[in-house]
């Protein structure tokens, strides 16, 4: 078996079914596709039943709740791949994806792997605006991978590849709440495991459905970038404080103080500048400000919760449970 798709589920029966149908167009057919069920209230077990037979080599399991993380090991364990590819259930592939990941590895072996992300033209406007903020270089979702030559490439979790071998050797994800992906990749780099963008292996990845639970998706990558600080203090960079100088100017705009740079005008100027790009990308002016508006939300989402787990963990010391105990979806 060449490749072994690990996807944990959470109360997404109808994402499940379209990214089983991508699966089942793929043109690669070397695979197996391990789900795996995170104690669901709302589980897809009927949606794996009508794609059981199709699919010869789905296979569908139930655990109690404990996080995407520990489901990806619980699927890696029982899986028989040569690589595993970890996807998120809101990703849809493309039916050359498994043959664009099969032409990067053959032209250049590596241990692990990641592609980008991108919005499918069936995204709702939310949802295009919230992929355009994910991934735009005016967020921090720049850094999220365009560029093939990187000095080190760390891949995410909705669309990360590695190596059986490798994976078993680091032990898989850990039990980090929140950055459990980074995390690994973080121990894949410092190991010296080769690590590589495939920019040809991209996804549609859905993420979330509306501005309040993107807010909280967000918020929950800023409590996991400082819990990666307290785990690897040189992995903080400069690029991780900006959203949180962001969230800082417009709270004291919004309090009524004028001493910050953060003026309305930088404010407004920055809006057009996202709406803009962002309608020119998308060849729509509703996804355009709806972008804009998405740009505010994921940059104070992120400086919020940056700031939250700063003041929990680096002021008042308290551990990652003791400050972060509730469930990872909520």
């Amino acid at each position: 078996m060449r490749y072994s798709f690990i996807i944990p589920v959470y109360n997404r029966p109808a994402e499940v079914e379209e990214l089983l149908e991508s699966l089942l167009a793929q043109e690669e057919k070397d695979f197996e596709v391990l789900l795996v069920e995170d104690g669901s209230s709302v589980p897809c077990r009927e949606v794996a039943g009508r794609y059981a037979g199709r699919l010869p080599g789905l296979h569908y399991y139930y655990k109690e709740n404990s996080g995407p993380g520990q489901s990806r090991n619980y699927g890696a364990e029982r899986s028989r791949g040569e690589y595993l590819i970890v996807l998120d259930s809101d990703v849809i592939l493309p039916p050359g994806y498994l043959r664009a990941v099969g032409e990067e590895l053959r032209s250049e072996p590596v241990d692990a792997f990641g592609g980008p992300d991108r919005a499918s033209a069936s995204f709702t406007p939310v949802q295009k605006a919230i992929s355009y903020s994910m991934t735009s270089f005016f967020t921090t979702g720049g850094i999220r991978g365009g560029k093939k030559k990187m000095d080190r490439f760390y891949p995410r979790s909705y669309n990360m590849g590695i190596r059986r071998e490798v994976y078993e050797a680091l032990g898989g994800f850990s039990k980090m709440r929140f950055g459990e992906d980074i995390d690994f990749s973080l121990r894949i780099v410092r190991a010296g495991y080769s690590s590589r963008l495939f920019p040809s292996a991209w996804v549609y990845h859905k993420r979330r459905t509306d501005f309040r639970k993107f807010f909280r998706q967000v918020y929950n990558s800023g409590i996991a970038r400082i819990n990666l600080y307290k785990k690897y203090p040189d992995s903080l960079k400069l690029v991780h404080l900006l959203p949180a100088v962001f969230t800082v100017g417009v709270c004291l705009l919004l309090a009524g103080s004028w001493l910050t740079v953060f003026s309305p005008l930088l404010l407004l100027l920055y809006f057009l500048l996202v709406a803009a790009d962002a309608t020119c990308r998308e060849k729509s002016l509703k996804v355009g400000l709806l972008s804009a508006v998405a740009a505010f939300v994921q940059l104070t989402g992120y400086g919020c919760g940056f700031l939250s787990a700063w003041w929990k963990r680096c002021v008042r010391g308290q551990d990652e449970f003791t400050a972060f105990d509730k469930t990872f979806y909520k």
